[in-house]
Parts: structure tokens; C-alpha cells; sequence
């Protein structure tokens, strides 16, 4: 996906509000490329890294759907903006790696 300005600037939004439904977790550091979204966040051990992805791809999936109409003729198989896979370190901050 090529994020554009308004979905860019969406999105920084969508992220924050799912802050507020998860406040033990933190956002150290949102960076949004045009092909793709690096966050930098501290969670507690408590939650799978799993499902802390699956929770941001699939809010932000659903509100950028809704507020970008054009978005689900190009993503068109209905499984979402997202792709399936991830990255994640656990120590350290690395932009080369990512």
C-alpha cells in the first residue's frame, strides 16, 4: 500500500485512539513510510506480541476502509490492507534491520 498524506495522517490517528483502549502500551516512536509502518512500542509482557499486531493491523484496517472508500477496490479480496507477515525485534532499535 502507498500511504499517501491524508491516509498517513489517518492513520497516526487510528493508532492513538487504540492507545487509549490499551494504555500499558506505548507508542516510543510511530514511523510511517510510503510502503510501510514502523512502530516502535513498549508492551507488557502480558500480551503476545501476536496479538498486539493483529489488534493495530485489524482496527486500523477496518477505519481506513471505511474512511478511504477507493481503498477496497484496490485491496479487493476483502482480507484487509494489510499484508500477513511482520517484523519484530525485542531489544533495541535498529532502522537498517527494519
Amino acid at each position: 500500500m502507498i500511504l499517501v498524506t491524508g491516509i498517513k495522517s489517518y492513520l497516526k490517528i487510528k493508532l492513538q485512539e487504540i492507545g487509549k483502549y490499551y494504555p500499558d502500551w506505548e507508542y516510543v516512536e510511530i514511523g510511517i513510510k510510503k510502503d510501510y509502518v514502523h512502530l516502535y512500542m513498549v508492551i507488557p509482557p502480558k500480551y503476545a506480541v501476536s496479538k498486539v499486531v493483529e489488534t493495530i493491523k485489524k482496527n486500523t484496517s477496518r477505519s481506513l476502509s471505511r474512511k478511504f472508500a477507493f481503498l477496497k477496490k484496490v485491496y479487493w479480496d476483502k482480507k484487509g490492507i494489510w499484508g500477513k507477515g511482520y517484523f519484530v525485534s525485542m531489544v533495541g532499535k535498529n532502522e537498517e534491520v527494519i
